[in-house]
């Protein structure tokens, strides 16, 4: 009698154990599962830009350029503006308001804030249209301008 009671705990302990590892396993591989694809979460951002568009732009294209440079300065063409009166700027501004487009050229070091603000500040002001001009990545600009 105690013999058997005793087998019979030692079988359920066994019976615990069967149902424990297939569960650690099943963790492990949700484990792995997730570590694989975080990462490829994390990079995938998927824009879709209209093949048309991402041709390279001709100087001859007298569009609006409104440049940020790396002290944060905003530039509608050559003329400096302040980052809060540039929806104002671009709002008056007749060939903003004809085209309905610019082209924006942030400096490669900027924090992406800035960038992300100067084109809300675009949207607002009706323009529908923001192309990027980047520098090619060769052209980097030289410490003196860091200043």
């Amino acid at each position: 009698m105690g013999m058997s009671s005793g087998g019979g705990g030692h079988g359920r302990t066994t019976l615990s154990e069967i149902n424990v590892t297939p569960m650690v396993d099943v963790m492990l591989v949700l484990l792995i599962i997730f570590m694989v694809t975080a990462p490829l979460i994390q990079q995938g951002v998927k824009v879709n830009l209209p093949e048309t568009k991402a041709a390279p732009v001709e100087a001859s294209d007298k569009k609006i350029v409104v440049s940020v440079d790396i002290n944060k300065r905003v530039y509608i063409g050559e003329v400096e503006v302040k980052l809060e009166e540039l929806e104002e700027k671009l709002k008056t501004n007749a060939k903003a308001q004809a085209d309905k487009e610019l082209y924006l050229h942030a400096d490669r070091a900027l924090p992406y804030g800035i960038v992300i603000e100067v084109m809300a500040s675009a949207q607002r002001a009706g323009v529908t249209n923001v192309g990027m001009i980047t520098d090619p990545i060769g052209a980097q600009r030289s410490p003196t301008d860091k200043k």
